[in-house]
């Protein structure tokens, strides 16, 4: 268990400050440097550290490498309807994920639906931030990415396809349904994470150099052979994600992303939904009531554990880091003040 030294909390605004200061040492502008600490920075107070304060010193060095290009913005390939291609240009990944998602939802306000995409483009860090970004305005989001060979086809041991990580969100009430999952049991930023923590895995996550299935994130980083999720589902949803990613983007798929050190180029579609736009649409949030009120009358394994619809923990989680401060690592936070 993580002891009381080790974890720290932080403000949301000085939390935010420190990305933004060190972003512009870094070559961002400031509208730019105030977009990216601020994605960062919710990333953390959704408790997905892994995404955000763990992750950040990372992005920094992929920039002075070369790989994020803090200047750069997005460039529109082709048009064709309701679909527009945009090359990232190896833009930063989160701002970029930010515009296609904006883009997305400005076709789909015209055309019901909008689909915008991305081909060389960057990491974008947590998924589920561009789900809550089109729901919290009213749209449907369904979005993915294509990533390095860091995951094993169903029956193979060594790495040929991506976790793939995929994004569906819903607009509920004033919030937001959101399914945000890789297609690994477990991502490899939150193995990390857990491994840092000294924790194991509550169910296997993949298997250990011996090939046999362990809950052990340190025997998995090692193997770096991860579990797909649904085993030959997730392995098979894995191709079809990067198939339709590299089609619809032109850009480049999983097998021809270098490096998985330094993952860059990737490919990405974003689908919004105007569902204002449907004749159903006044009574959609009864149906998604009847739909919750029937999931939490499930009967518990665990009596002490609620049966949760995707994302209904973050809003909890999030009211008491912005009240107590963003629960963090210490050594990761002294980390980032040192940057």
């Amino acid at each position: 268990m993580k002891s009381i030294e080790q974890t720290i909390r932080i403000p949301y605004e000085k939390m935010k400050s420190e990305f933004f200061r060190i972003l512009l040492k870094f070559g961002f502008t400031e509208v730019k440097a105030e977009k990216c600490a601020e994605i960062f920075t919710m990333n953390s107070l959704d408790g997905v550290n892994s995404h955000g304060l763990n992750r950040f010193p990372r992005f920094i060095k992929n920039i002075m490498e070369g790989y994020v290009k803090p200047e750069a913005v997005p460039s529109i390939t082709q048009k064709i309807g309701s679909i527009e291609q945009w090359n990232g240009n190896l833009g930063p990944g989160p701002l970029n994920a930010e515009f296609a998602t904006e883009r997305s939802m400005e076709l789909a306000l015209i055309n019901g639906i909008g689909i915008a995409t991305l081909s060389n483009t960057n990491h974008w860090m947590r998924a589920g931030t561009y789900g809550w970004q089109a729901a919290k305005k009213g749209f449907v989001l369904i979005c993915w990415t294509n990533t390095c060979q860091n995951m094993p086809a169903w029956g193979a041991s060594d790495p040929r396809i991506g976790n793939n990580p995929l994004v569906i969100a819903v607009p509920y009430e004033d919030e937001a349904i959101v399914l945000d999952f890789a297609m690994s049991q477990y991502s490899y930023g939150k193995l990390d994470a857990v491994k840092k923590e000294g924790h194991k895995l509550p169910y296997p996550g993949g298997f250990n150099k011996d090939g046999k299935l362990s809950n052990d994130p340190e025997e998995i980083l090692e193997s770096w052979r991860v579990l797909p999720v649904g085993y030959w589902k997730g392995s098979g949803l894995s191709v079809l994600l990067d198939i339709l990613a590299t089609i619809l983007s032109g850009g480049l798929s999983t097998h021809e992303i270098e490096s998985c050190n330094t993952e860059h180029s990737v490919s990405q579609v974003f689908i919004a939904i105007n569902i204002k736009m449907l004749n159903n649409f006044p009574s959609i949030n009864n149906s998604i009531n009847k739909i919750i009120s029937d999931l939490h009358n499930s009967t518990p394994i665990d009596p002490a554990n609620k049966i949760r619809y995707p994302g209904e923990n973050v809003l909890q989680l999030r009211n008491e880091n912005m009240e107590k401060g963003i629960s963090v690592n210490k050594l990761a936070w002294e980390r980032l003040l040192q940057l």
